[in-house]
């Protein structure tokens, strides 16, 4: 099975580099342009997040192609840094705890990243399973950056780092998955076939 990891397009809040979780903000108009001149091979089936800048990037890339909303695709839930970027959190004692964690600790009022990465994985895994089900081939999920890099860090093989998959808005990668290799005792994604997919 060939799939597409696509990170949704750009937002305001991306452009500035703010922490963009449950944060429901649209696409920029400009990206919108950008995404409709993007090619992007023809796939039988589409899973989406449901926050609107994922379902907005997924209609334009798959125009009236029918997608399966998946709540659990969703990007993390940034608690207290939600809506904020690094330079408003410098003097912040719980923010700077967080980065001394390398990310592992909890977001202040918000989702444990650990639970986070779970949901993602589980929520990938049912559509994987699903895919193979109905004997489709080709897939797609528009999807967040930290989604992907949750899929990516825990099926990829060779097997690397969480921030090592991180991928720039409308961008992502293409991946290949063999049944043979998805079995209850044994998910692996067969091979990463280009890295930041085009």
């Amino acid at each position: 099975m060939k799939i597409y990891l696509i990170r949704h397009g750009e937002t305001m809040g991306n452009s500035e580099e703010r922490y963009i979780g449950r944060t429901d903000e649209p696409l920029l108009d400009e990206e919108k342009i950008r995404l409709q001149n993007k090619v992007i091979p023809k796939v039988e089936t589409v899973f989406v997040s449901p926050m609107l800048r994922c379902r907005q990037t997924a209609n334009l890339l798959f125009p009236k192609q029918p997608v399966r909303i998946m709540e659990e695709l969703a990007e993390c839930d940034f608690g207290e840094f939600e809506n904020k970027n690094w330079k408003e959190l410098t003097d912040d004692p719980q923010y700077q705890e967080w980065i001394d964690s390398n990310g592992t600790l909890p977001f202040p009022g918000g989702e444990d990243p650990m639970k986070f990465k779970e949901r993602c994985c589980r929520a990938f895994a049912k559509a994987v399973s699903e895919c193979f089900k109905e004997k489709i081939e080709t897939a797609a999920f528009v999807i967040h950056g930290g989604t992907i890099m949750s899929i990516l860090e825990r099926y990829a093989v060779p097997q690397k780092e969480f921030y090592d998959w991180h991928v720039k808005n409308g961008e992502g990668y293409q991946i290949e998955i063999l049944s043979s290799l998805w079995t209850s005792s044994r998910r692996e994604i067969y091979q990463v076939i280009s890295e930041k997919y085009e």
